[in-house]
């Protein structure tokens, strides 16, 4: 039985899959190399159960059309890659002052602009991050094999809807584009999170109260509950207000109902780490690499080991922090300039060298790449 699980598949298909599991029922999106996979299975698979699949004319319509959708309680994605994830920054914004739950792919690509379409790249963490304006939550989840972004997106989706946020699943093209064998659970296997509804009646529900902390139901449209939802800062009832206690209060609880999670949100995969001497962090197809470098290292006798975040925001700062104080050196490969090395700076705060290891050519980072700076500390 377990033999007819496993599957042969692509990063996108798995990620196509992922959110049929979690329940996704609406997609909205415009084609973009290299996540188009994701768009052209779901328009096959959602109507087939009851879902809806809408092309649209583009990204900026297809992120206010999953935010709808989201507000009329269906589980929403939609799928891009670094110019469509541009035009959607807007649209992000909102879903974060809104508190709305959704999920957004980005596969990224080479640019800026259009750049190497079908270039991999990892130049989008940043932009994940800090693309849209102002103070806002950002829980961003980076898979690095194909059964980690089935995985993954399980989980975005959990997320989304157990802190009322929009959540970004970010991989590259090697990994969107690459084939695995990979294991299907059966349907209850993994957990899934339903979204939390109101139990109060219709003229007493406030879509954003908040106590200690806690994160209000969100109703659906069409359900009896009339409510008001803007991008403007709000009461609890949803109206625009100008009171600046209000506005004050409302952005740190936004922020905070993430900051104040970490511990649950935040996962890790720690490779050789418990007597290591020189640290590896990297994540996505370059933590492949990484974790091919140490495993040679530690054929020679090398003390080297690979922490990997499985979640690049909010950043692991105690984790990368931790290891700091072991090792002497921390080496950053990523496919950039340098955009998850500055974290790994600030966060090991002077405690030992950190050195980025950059490429932005469109190619992978070489095992031997990392090989050869290893060497250097060892």
């Amino acid at each position: 039985m377990a033999e007819k699980k496993k599957k042969f598949m692509q990063g996108n298909e798995a990620c196509s899959e992922g959110a049929l599991y979690a329940g996704c029922r609406f997609y909205a999106g415009y084609p973009i190399t290299p996540s188009t996979e994701v768009a052209e299975i779901l328009s096959v698979r959602l109507p087939k159960i009851g879902g809806v699949f809408m092309q649209m004319e583009d990204e900026i319509a297809s992120i206010c059309a999953i935010i709808g959708a989201s507000l009329g309680g269906a589980k929403s994605l939609t799928a891009t890659s670094g110019p469509g994830f541009s035009l959607m920054q807007e649209g992000l914004g909102f879903a974060c002052i809104a508190e709305i739950p959704c999920v957004i792919v980005n596969v990224m690509r080479s640019g800026p602009s259009t750049g190497f379409p079908t270039g991999p790249s990892q130049s989008d963490v940043m932009q994940a991050k800090w693309g849209t304006h102002g103070d806002h939550p950002s829980v961003v989840l980076t898979p690095a094999t194909v059964q980690e972004i089935f995985y993954e997106t399980v989980r975005a989706f959990n997320l989304a809807e157990t802190y009322r946020t929009p959540v970004i699943v970010l991989y590259d093209e090697i990994i969107g584009h690459m084939r695995e064998a990979i294991t299907l659970p059966e349907p209850g296997e993994v957990e899934v999170i339903e979204r939390k509804k109101p139990t109060c009646k219709p003229e007493e529900y406030k879509p954003y109260a908040s106590s200690n902390g806690s994160i209000a139901p969100l109703a659906a449209y069409g359900e009896g509950y009339k409510f008001h939802v803007t991008g403007l800062y709000h009461a609890e009832d949803g109206f625009p207000t100008n009171n600046t206690k209000l506005i004050g209060e409302a952005n740190e609880r936004i922020v905070n109902k993430i900051n104040k999670n970490v511990d649950k949100i935040c996962i890790n995969e720690e490779f050789y780490l418990d007597d290591a001497e020189i640290g590896v962090v990297a994540y996505g197809v370059s933590s492949k690499s990484a974790k091919f470098a140490v495993k040679e290292m530690r054929k020679k006798g090398v003390k080297a080991g690979l922490l990997r975040p499985k979640t690049i925001w909010p950043f692991p700062d105690k984790a990368v922090n931790k290891l700091a104080k072991q090792v002497k050196a921390i080496l950053v490969p990523e496919m950039n300039l340098g955009q998850v090395y500055y974290e790994v700076e600030r966060a090991s705060k002077g405690q030992c060298e950190v050195k980025g290891i950059f490429k932005v050519d469109t190619e992978a980072i070489h095992p031997n790449q990392i090989i050869e700076e290893i060497k250097k500390f060892a």
